[in-house]
């Protein structure tokens, strides 16, 4: 069956059409310019770990240093933005990390860079809870899933389309060029979003129920509607699931260029190129994932079969990476791994189940929640990977352990979570 938000008459929102469409524009441009800055030490990884002489487990605690504040800033900045709003907290986060990004181009050791990462990691926090609370604010409930999958793919838009070029520049210019150019780009984009951000007008409204209720309760969020989420098992299932499906993505945005030039002995400029076949793959995932679940609810499926079918689906068959060990040949590995990473985008909406799930006011909220566990796989996955190589003097069992999370993420989604409704808490 349909919701109720679904099937009454549009009332509201007639006049957004045009407008959500830019605010969800400006979103995707801030989540390209997110994930290059998470991304780019991965670029520079095989020059820094030259330069500086670090070995797996310090590269791989490197890694992880953007996840330790980015999980933990996860909690106040959810809570903060259901209080001042998204275009006053990202706009401040945008800005910052970029800054935190271009100064990492003066760094000369490890002293100095983890704590740069440590900054882009907090700063960036913001990002998934704001960009949800966007699309929950503009975007009506058989529109949300395509949307969400619009900025999802920005992810993937930024490695498919710009990852040669990130090489390009680490290789002919040097890694500092690389993090100085992504920094000064974020700031310009920083300016544009406190320039054009805003919610919307109540005749802006989308036709949701959540929408207008998560505006006029803005800054009524207390401690103990909080202390009930937290006991709700839709929110334990949305954590678990996230941050064994995370595992995936923590892999890609760190050792994933390591592999491809120590497992398959790939050049940087080769790599450069090679890395646009998972990021392509993914993309066309999320894209594919988005359409699959709005189309399911309008031709009537309940909610929870139009969420979770894509999600579960794609996040169990990710474990198919692992069969990339059973092959010498570069091609045919790299068309494991895109195939692994279509389905991981096919499972990528999962960030739209905290908009269909959270109580009225608590979209950023229980966001940043989800979004902390995430980070939480953050700090592990690339210190695991790290002690993994240097155990086993490779990455197969690397793969294995990324295969084996995403099973679990499709248990929690499809049986921990239980049946997909909003959550009243008063």
């Amino acid at each position: 069956m349909r919701t109720s938000a679904i099937e009454r008459p549009p009332q509201t929102g007639t006049r957004a059409g045009g407008t959500r469409h830019f605010m969800l524009a400006l979103v995707v441009g801030a989540m390209m310019i997110n994930y290059l800055d998470r991304s780019n030490l991965s670029v520079a990884a095989p020059l820094i770990t030259k330069e500086f002489g670090l070995g797996p487990v310090q590269m791989g605690i490197l890694f992880s240093a953007f996840a330790w504040t980015y999980a933990f800033a996860n909690l106040p900045t959810g809570y903060l933005m259901d209080w001042f709003g998204t275009r006053v907290v990202y706009g401040i986060a945008l800005l910052g990390w970029s800054a935190a990004t271009a100064l990492q181009s003066l760094c000369s050791g490890i002293n100095t860079l983890l704590p740069l990462r440590l900054a882009v990691g907090m700063l960036e926090a913001p990002a998934i809870p704001s960009s949800a609370r966007v699309v929950a604010v503009w975007f009506p409930p058989e529109e949300r899933g395509l949307a969400t999958s619009v900025y999802i793919m920005a992810q993937s838009v930024g490695t498919a389309f710009l990852a040669p070029v990130l090489f390009w520049i680490a290789a002919s210019f040097g890694w500092r060029w690389l993090f100085l150019v992504c920094g000064v780009f974020g700031i310009a984009w920083g300016i544009v979003w406190c320039v054009f951000y805003r919610d919307p007008r109540p005749d802006q409204l989308p036709l949701a129920e959540a929408a207008e209720s998560n505006l006029q309760r803005r800054g009524k969020v207390s401690w103990a509607q909080i202390g009930q989420l937290l006991m709700r098992r839709q929110l334990l299932g949305l954590c678990l699931g996230k941050f064994f499906v995370s595992t995936t993505v923590w892999f890609f945005l760190t050792w994933f260029p390591t592999y491809l030039v120590r497992e398959r002995g790939m050049t940087m400029l080769q790599t450069g190129f090679l890395v646009v076949v998972p990021a392509i793959a993914m993309f066309v995932g999320t894209f594919s994932s988005g359409l699959c679940s709005d189309w399911l609810l309008r031709r009537g499926a309940s909610l929870d079969l139009a969420r979770k079918l894509p999600i579960s689906a794609g996040a169990a068959l990710v474990s198919l990476i692992a069969l990339a060990n059973l092959t010498n040949s570069i091609t045919l590995a790299m068309i494991i791994v895109a195939i692994a990473c279509f389905m991981q985008g096919l499972g990528s909406i999962s960030w739209v189940l905290a908009s269909d799930i959270a109580p009225a006011g608590m979209i950023g909220t229980m966001s940043g929640i989800g979004n902390f566990v995430g980070g939480i796989s953050g700090i592990i996955t690339p210190i695991v990977v790290g002690f993994i190589i240097k155990e086993t003097g490779s990455f197969a069992w690397a793969l294995v352990f990324v295969g084996g999370m995403s099973l679990m993420a499709a248990v929690s989604f499809t049986f921990i979570m239980g049946p997909l409704k909003r959550m009243v808490i008063v």
